[in-house]
């Protein structure tokens, strides 16, 4: 079996302005759809990033997959470096940390080509990491600090203006109504400090079982995410990111006891050995886009578990592919120890067969037909590439965004 040809479509998906502490979403969040056909009629699946240097660089490996062997990973890896060899980042200039190129690309294509080797033997992709350990999949609540969305030209508004902890609250009682969440995570650094934390002890009184966890993105000093430490001990389970850099979240680890998790200052192989040595993070969070594909992702569960380490699993704006192999993903990681974060609700449009997967509990089950266990919809596709044309916002801008909103915004991190 041999590649024959990998086409790659570009798309927009309606968001809506989700703050965080850098600025606020914009109006689309940009995905990369990859189709991989072989000489046997197979067509292998994968999505990720949109944006111009991931889409470059899909594009430009694209032609040269021609020929190669599904079943051969080692040289998917080769022939994606040496097309490109600078091996440069691809999140845009606003963003907080980078992953390499030939990292991405790497991933995208190899989720493609393990659906291709599932369909052909007829078992489920997590039987090609090793077997499933769980088949329902926990997820968390994704909250979010929002504006109201001003311009609805390409998409409706989801909940309207979100910006106290009451009208948080009010979030989660919808999303618990709505999906059944069982946690819940608040994409923090948007509101003064003291204002978090009494949207987390709101959220604590509200739901007295559901673990609970904030991610600031760096926005904290030392000194402030140690005094929100305090103020929530015993409230959290873990928390991610209060502070920029390796060497602060070492200093804040070393003044509190609660759990450090991080996808900012640990999203290489290679930092794991510094995070350790420094006792920096307690919980990895682990994401098939840019830790190598899905089985970079379950021999990162592997290294955690070796080195004592927690695993929990990143998300960003997805779509069906990405959440299907999200999902054998999660299955086949044996240590994973907290719900998975998923930006799902946050979406209305679907790219696969059958519509959008329905959380029951806060939980999904793992697709499982033969690969990734979902199918394209072609006039989907479509609609949202013709959207990407029509939007013509080729990369995310957060900060410019934010201007929208609040016209005096300076991005400041860390901000308090």
């Amino acid at each position: 079996m041999r590649i024959t040809e990998v086409i790659i479509t570009p798309i927009a998906i309606p968001d809506v302005p989700l703050a965080n502490t850098k600025g606020v979403h914009p109006s689309v969040f940009l995905r990369a759809i990859i189709e991989v056909k072989t000489d046997t009629g197979i067509t292998g699946l994968g999505e990720a990033y949109g944006a111009k240097r991931t889409l470059t660089g899909l594009q430009t490996v694209a032609p040269l997959l021609e020929g190669l062997d599904p079943y051969d990973l080692r040289a998917l890896r080769r022939r994606i470096e040496t097309a490109l060899p600078d091996g440069g980042g691809v999140n845009a200039p606003t963003a907080l940390a980078d992953h390499k190129v030939v990292d991405v690309v790497y991933s995208a294509f190899e989720i493609a080509l393990l659906d291709i080797r599932g369909k052909e033997v007829g078992r489920p992709l997590y039987d090609l990491l090793g077997g499933a350990v769980r088949k329902t999949i926990p997820f968390g609540g994704y909250l979010f600090y929002k504006f109201a969305k001003q311009d609805m030209t390409f998409g409706p508004d989801i909940m309207g203006e979100v910006m106290t902890p009451d009208a948080l609250v009010d979030q989660a009682k919808q999303f618990s109504k709505d999906y059944g969440f069982r946690s819940w995570k608040l994409k923090g650094g948007v509101l003064e400090p003291d204002l978090e934390i009494e949207t987390m002890l709101k959220l604590r009184e509200t739901f007295p079982d559901h673990p609970l966890r904030i991610d600031p993105m760096g926005a904290w000093t030392v000194p402030t995410a140690k005094r929100v430490a305090d103020a929530l001990d015993g409230v959290l389970e873990y928390l991610e990111d209060p502070c920029r850099g390796m060497d602060a979240m070492a200093e804040l680890s070393a003044l509190i006891d609660m759990p450090l998790a991080t996808n900012l200052v640990v999203v290489e192989f290679e930092q794991i050995i510094e995070a350790v040595k420094k006792d920096a993070v307690q919980i990895v969070l682990s994401d098939h886009h840019y830790w190598r594909g899905a089985t970079g992702a379950v021999h990162l569960g592997e290294i955690c578990r070796a080195a004592n380490l927690g695993v929990s699993m990143h998300s960003n704006s997805h779509l069906g592919i990405s959440l299907a192999a999200m999902c054998h993903v999660a299955a086949a990681t044996p240590n994973l120890t907290f719900d998975c974060d998923t930006h799902y609700p946050w979406s209305s449009k679907e790219i696969i067969k059958g519509g959008r997967p329905t959380f029951k509990n806060g939980t999904l089950q793992v697709p499982d037909g033969p690969g990734l266990g979902v199918e394209l919809d072609h006039e989907s596709i479509a609609e949202l590439h013709t959207l990407y044309n029509k939007a013509m916002v080729k990369d995310r801008d957060d900060t410019d965004e934010m201007l929208k909103y609040v016209p005096n915004y300076e991005r400041k991190v860390p901000r308090w």
